[in-house]
């Protein structure tokens, strides 16, 4: 199959589903954008007009058809600070560099490295971000009084919003089992909203949390100076920006990549992610990355092409352009309905249940990441952090291995064959196998099981060989890998390492043969 006809059959999938969970992926987008546009202190239609630009880029190039990317909180999160003491000019310099960095991320084909994410710290991520999705919700429960203050619902309006959410969720979860013919999250959307507006039900609508009627974005060049000074300013940001944005889309692939058991491309969604930021920040957006709760919705409505996606950037556009009177007056309750549906599918039920047959290390990976997801809703430091914590067990569980059998042959030649990995961790463990003082005149030490990994490892050989040299005595290493041979000849300014024919290595004064 062509490549051609292999991208273009990306749309074939049932176009009526498409269409249906494009829309049902606008609406759930609306009150989420907005929300976090204003937490960075912009215009609600800045934040539209980003999830639109965002979301129609990624879904026509990105490496994960189904997956939806729009204005993001765990970006805005970032960008708060910027726009407080600088202006939404450099914020919106600040985007276009992102997309830049992950532009260049993508090219180099460093998505990959998405690979090292251990399976704990992927649940801890996704169990985190299930957390932030509730407790977003949870502000639509808020009202502002008279003075400006902000209250909790009560009463019969506490009532009424709850038994609203709970009938948008029973709907969700009860329809699949009559008909799939449409999406459940949809009907529930309509039925609630004809049953508020219909009946005059008073409670809180999409129009109070900002007014959406508008026009789409124009072009707008960042008016800030074209200066060192500036680009000191923004890069700092933006790197930020790009990484949370990336760890956030490339993980949130991954998610979808065992929900469908297909396989996205990481790189291409790099770049894709990078091509929607700098096209967002030229035209006067916000940055944005992949987003999980909207993406959850896509596919529970049967979105998996990128027709999907495309529909829910152009739903966005018309919903601005000529359709805010009616997308205001839609009750928040059932959009709050159909999140929390989706935080109850999207957390990681499954790792609540393994977790007395995890080791306790990958327990408290995942925990760790979880927590530090919900508090501080920075996603690459949690993930960062997990991926070092794993990292730190993993090398200290095979630091423990380093295994060392010891035999005198009929010649009295002493042999030491070593089990498991040389490198930092076991370099410790591995010196002190060794009785230097009491080996016999000749000895062979055997890698045929083990290998020689970094520089610390080759240090250890340097230091152990330069202790039998001053003895008086012969070291030789025998079933180096080529690798480790390698690894050997470019270290040469530490160890002294002569290849002859046989091969013939000698290791800081001490002979060694392979």
């Amino acid at each position: 199959m062509s490549p051609v006809v292999s991208y273009f059959k990306q749309y074939t999938f049932n176009v009526k589903d498409e269409i249906l969970a494009g829309l049902t992926t606008a609406l759930a987008l609306v009150p989420e954008v907005v929300a976090f546009a204003l937490l960075a202190h912009i215009s609600p239609l800045v934040g539209i007009g980003s999830a639109f630009i965002i979301c129609l880029i990624t879904s026509v190039f990105g490496g994960r058809p189904g997956m939806i990317s729009g204005a993001a909180g765990s970006v805005a999160v970032v960008i708060v600070a910027l726009v407080a003491q600088h202006g939404v000019e450099y914020l919106f310099a600040a985007v276009a560099l992102m997309g830049l960095i992950q532009i260049a991320i993508g090219l180099l084909r460093l998505g990959k490295f998405i690979r090292l994410v251990p399976q704990p710290v992927v649940y801890g991520f996704v169990n985190g971000l299930a957390v932030i999705i509730f407790m977003a919700q949870l502000e639509q429960f808020k009202v502002r009084d008279a003075a400006g203050a902000e209250h909790w619902l009560t009463g019969a309006p506490l009532l009424l919003m709850a038994g609203l959410v709970a009938l948008t969720m029973a709907i969700v979860y009860f329809l699949p089992k009559l008909t799939k013919a449409v999406p459940a999250s949809l009907v529930a959307i309509v039925v609630v909203s004809g049953l508020v507006i219909g009946g005059g039900l008073a409670t809180k609508s999409v129009g109070d949390i900002a007014s959406i009627a508008g026009g789409l974005p124009t072009f707008h060049w960042p008016q800030v100076p074209l200066r060192w000074a500036t680009l000191v300013l923004v890069l700092p940001y933006a790197i930020i920006m790009a990484l949370v944005g990336l760890t956030e889309s490339l993980l949130t692939l991954t998610v979808v990549d065992e929900m469908t058991d297909t396989r996205g491309r990481g790189n291409q969604d790099c770049v894709a992610q990078g091509l929607a930021n700098v096209t967002s920040g030229l035209f006067g957006g916000m940055g944005g990355c992949a987003m999980i709760g909207q993406t959850m919705v896509n596919l529970e409505s049967r979105g998996r092409g990128r027709l999907s996606g495309v529909v829910a950037a152009v739903a966005l556009a018309l919903f601005v352009v000529v359709g805010a009177p009616v997308i205001e007056r839609l009750p928040l309750a059932a959009l709050v309905g159909v999140m929390f549906m989706v935080v109850i599918g999207t957390f990681e039920w499954a790792s609540l249940r393994i977790l007395r047959k995890m080791p306790l290390t990958d327990v408290l990976v995942m925990l760790l990441v979880t927590l530090v997801t919900a508090i501080s809703q920075n996603l690459a430091l949690a993930v960062l952090l997990g991926v070092i914590v794993s990292a730190l067990a993993f090398a200290w569980e095979n630091a423990k291995r380093i295994r060392a059998r010891k035999y005198l042959d009929e010649v009295g030649v002493r042999h030491y064959e070593i089990y498991g990995p040389l490198f930092f961790g076991s370099v410790q463990a591995f010196g002190e196998k060794f009785d230097v003082a009491g080996d016999p005149a000749e000895v062979i030490i055997d890698f045929q099981e083990s290998r020689v990994a970094d520089m610390s490892a080759i240090e250890a050989l340097h230091k152990l060989t330069k202790r039998y040299h001053r003895a008086g005595k012969i070291v030789h290493l025998r079933h180096l890998s080529p690798d480790c041979r390698k690894l050997l000849d470019k270290a040469d300014s530490i160890i002294d390492v002569n290849i002859q024919a046989d091969p013939l290595y000698t290791v800081a004064g001490a002979n060694a043969t392979y």
